[in-house]
């Protein structure tokens, strides 16, 4: 999937101080926290199906689905959207 950002030409120069570019940074900053927020899931379904005797789905991208599915997780857009309109 692929996702596209603008920056000014100040920011990129900034990016390009910081790291070996913008496009670099921003793959590995988001790469990192997609595995982490993965890890919690994972370990959120787990409690869940343990506590519940519910089997559980095999494989990382399985398992977030199954936890999407039995709505242990929700999106944070959803959680946002709840808070603005009760």
């Amino acid at each position: 999937m692929d996702y596209t950002i603008t920056l000014s030409e100040s920011e990129k120069l900034a990016m390009e101080f910081a790291a070996n570019g913008p496009q670099d940074w921003i793959e590995n900053a988001v790469k990192v926290r997609a595995k982490i927020a993965s890890d919690e899931i994972c370990l959120r379904l787990m409690k869940h199906c343990n506590e519940n005797n519910i089997s559980i789905a095999t494989g990382t991208d399985a398992q977030i689905t199954q936890a999407f599915e039995l709505e242990v997780v929700v999106k944070a857009s959803e959680i946002t959207n709840e808070q603005t309109n009760p």
